[in-house]
C-alpha cells in the first residue's frame, strides 16, 4: 500500500476515534444531567429505555475504538491492509468502508458461509 493511501487511513482512523469519543462524552454529560423526576411512570420508562438504547450503542462504540485503535497498530506495524486469512492485499474500496477489517472480501464471505452452515 502506497503511503498516500495509509496516511489516508491513518486520519480515518483517528477521526473515527474522535467522533466516538466525543459521542461518549457527550452521553456521559446527558445521563449526569437527566435526574429529573417524572410524574407519569410511562415517561420515566421512555426515558429510561432510551438511556438503556444510548448505553449499548457506547457499548458497541467501545469495542469498534479497541478494533480501531488494533488498525492504527497495524499501520504502525506495516501490516494494514493484508488480510489475516489468506495473506492478500485487501482492496482499498473495502478499507474505506470498513477501515478496521482484516479480511479481504473473500475470506469474509467464505467466514460468514461458515457461520450460516454452524447454524
Amino acid at each position: 500500500m502506497e503511503q498516500e493511501d495509509l496516511q489516508y487511513f491513518r486520519n480515518l482512523l483517528e477521526n473515527m476515534l474522535n467522533e466516538i469519543q466525543e459521542k461518549g462524552q457527550n452521553t456521559i454529560e446527558d445521563l449526569s444531567g437527566s435526574n429529573q423526576t417524572y410524574a407519569d411512570p410511562a415517561d420515566r420508562a421512555s426515558q429510561e429505555s432510551e438511556q438503556f438504547f444510548t448505553l449499548r450503542l457506547r457499548d458497541r462504540d467501545r469495542k469498534l475504538i479497541t478494533k480501531i485503535k488494533e488498525a492504527q497498530e497495524r499501520i504502525e506495524d506495516g501490516t494494514y491492509g493484508i488480510c489475516e486469512s489468506c495473506g492478500e492485499e485487501i482492496s482499498i474500496p473495502r478499507l474505506k468502508a470498513r477501515p478496521v477489517t482484516t479480511l479481504c472480501i473473500q475470506c469474509k464471505s467464505k467466514q460468514e458461509e461458515e457461520e450460516k452452515l454452524r447454524q
